[in-house]
């Protein structure tokens, strides 16, 4: 397979990136919605996968990717470019603090960085795109408020601790959780992930379970299905 990870309608070189594609952003890139998105922003794109998963679930949105390690943004504007999605993505080299838009987005996401106060990863960039500092959630929650349209959802992907506390910060700027997909590998392994999503809205949050694995090697009807759409081998 070399670096190039070949999806039903697009193909994603990952030579340039230091973080490859995972379950983690695959996960977030189909199940993340929102009932009418025309405006799509993906914050920390790496290899461009999430925003080309979303070009083809939403057929008539722009989507903007931000990503601030250079080499893996070129990747990913090469990624669009070579996508027949090419005319409705835009690949921006920014730190999201730093970054601005004329008009809000109807749906955000992301898969950012999650480890902090741990030991950075040896390899400089891999670590830029792992690991977070002591201010990163508070900082990523207000950016997100900034760019959001009243409307809006926000979608994001963490381990269990992180996820509970971006809900903490996020509530500080009056962005709630909705809905929480709590994500296990198989029913006999505790929860790795959550998926959750954030509005302007409070109301009570709604929780799913969702597995991956039915048995060892085996997927799960649900993520099978999820896949289908993209993946070649279902």
């Amino acid at each position: 397979m070399g670096s190039v990870f070949k999806f039903k309608q697009f193909e994603v070189d990952q030579s340039g990136c230091a973080m490859k594609i995972n379950t983690d952003g695959v996960l977030l890139g189909v199940l993340a919605s929102h009932p009418a998105a025309k405006r799509i922003l993906d914050i920390g794109t790496g290899t461009g996968v999430i925003a080309l998963i979303l070009a083809q679930r939403y057929a008539q949105a722009w989507i903007d990717a931000v990503e601030i390690d250079r080499s893996a943004a070129q990747q990913a504007a090469l990624n669009f470019k070579n996508s027949k999605f090419t005319e409705r993505l835009g690949a921006h080299c920014a730190d999201i603090s730093d970054y601005d838009s004329a008009e809000l987005y109807d749906l955000v996401l992301s898969n950012p960085p999650y480890f902090v106060n741990d030991l950075k990863s040896l390899e400089p960039r891999k670590g830029l795109a792992r690991h977070a500092h002591e201010d990163f959630f508070d900082s990523l929650i207000r950016k997100v408020a900034s760019l959001l349209h009243p409307e809006g959802l926000f979608w994001v992907i963490l381990p269990v601790k992180q996820a509970e506390q971006l809900i903490t910060n996020a509530v500080l700027v009056r962005l709630f959780p909705s809905r929480i997909i709590h994500v296990f590998s198989d029913e006999t392994k505790a929860e790795f992930r959550q998926i959750v999503c954030f509005s302007r809205h409070t109301h009570t949050p709604t929780h799913e379970n969702f597995f991956i694995y039915a048995s060892a090697g085996v997927y799960t009807d649900a993520y099978v299905s999820l896949l289908r759409d993209f993946f070649l081998a279902y």
